[in-house]
């Protein structure tokens, strides 16, 4: 039975305390905000499947993803939503972890939505996580928010995430998606990255071009990733869909000659499309187009809030984050 709401109050200014739910954060991206968060005087609560014992500053409260328990209670007067949950994509795709990738962003959003209804003073605020892949894809164009979204499994799955924000977001609140691309950033026990693998094969001396080389990678710094997921929350004029990546995208043989230089590797070895999809399906165990394939994507419409970025090049993303700490793990 659905709880008729009070008048959703607007998040407060930056600078007074939120107590603030992050669905899905126990990996690397929700740990990397709730420490910024917290370092802003922010409570946090997160939202977990992880059972583990928590030593961080924030609160963890175990749910399933799936159905409505007592963390329901975590939302009652929260001051803001913030969405992350879904399977990692890094991974073989196989029937049965396309369904996990699929179902576990489509029944976390759902069932976030079902949980507001039951509260009387909902969050006035919903940050959802998106993926950038939305836009499939590309060799020779650079998407924007207004540009057509693509086909294929990955962008099937991102449109069906927003559509069950949107059937779940109350009337009342404010919804804003970050269509995010591929987050750099340090090591903070999140295990296995996309980027963490990429610096053990250079190491290696095994980071060249891959395929073509000229896939897209489109890519933001966590910093960056932060501050916006901070606008987000603050900044009452945000709402809809923002493509979440800093503003110059680089082919992948950009992305691999500033890692090589950032790391001082002077030899990176190409790669061929038929040994990546060799090793990355029955060595790496995971999907070889990850590596293959790529895109271009650049916001239109953070420039127009204004957004400003602190790294918008990858040499300076890429040599803050090997010169400050030297063990790196980082999320897709």
């Amino acid at each position: 039975m659905e709880t008729p709401h009070a008048h959703l109050q607007p998040l407060q200014t930056a600078s007074s305390r939120q107590r603030i739910v992050i669905a899905g954060g126990s990996g690397f991206v929700g740990r990397s905000l709730a420490i910024a968060l917290t370092a802003r005087g922010d409570e946090v609560v997160i939202l977990s499947r992880d059972r583990s014992s928590n030593t961080f500053p924030w609160r963890t409260v175990n749910w399933d993803g799936r159905t409505v328990g007592s963390w329901v209670e975590e939302l009652e007067g929260a001051t803001a939503l913030i969405n992350l949950a879904g399977r990692s994509v890094d991974c073989v795709k196989s029937p049965e972890n396309i369904d996990a990738i699929l179902r576990s962003r489509i029944d976390s959003t759902r069932v976030l939505g079902q949980a507001l209804r039951l509260v009387k003073t909902p969050p006035p605020v919903w940050v959802q996580m998106s993926t950038a892949h939305i836009y499939g894809d590309s060799l020779d164009v650079t998407c924007t928010e207004q540009s057509p979204l693509g086909y294929g499994l990955a962008p099937f799955v991102g449109q069906a995430w927003e559509a069950a924000l949107q059937e779940s977001l109350l009337p009342e609140q404010r919804g804003v998606i970050l269509r995010t691309s591929f987050v750099l950033g340090k090591n903070q026990g999140a295990g296995m990255g996309a980027l963490k693998r990429l610096h053990g094969l250079t190491r290696l001396g095994m980071g060249g071009r891959i395929g073509s080389g000229r896939q897209g990678i489109s890519w933001i710094h966590e910093h960056d990733l932060n501050t916006l997921f901070i606008h987000a929350l603050t900044n009452s004029k945000m709402h809809g869909a923002y493509v979440a990546s800093a503003p110059r995208p680089v082919s992948q043989v950009e992305f691999m000659r500033a890692l090589r230089r950032a790391l001082g590797v002077p030899i990176g070895l190409p790669s061929p499309a038929w040994l990546v999809a060799l090793g990355a399906r029955w060595i790496l165990r995971t999907d070889p187009e990850l590596a293959l394939y790529g895109r271009y994507v650049v916001s239109q419409r953070l420039a127009q809030l204004p957004f400003k970025f602190q790294f918008e090049k990858i040499e300076s993303a890429l040599g803050h984050i090997f010169t400050q700490s030297g063990s790196t793990a980082f999320a897709a």
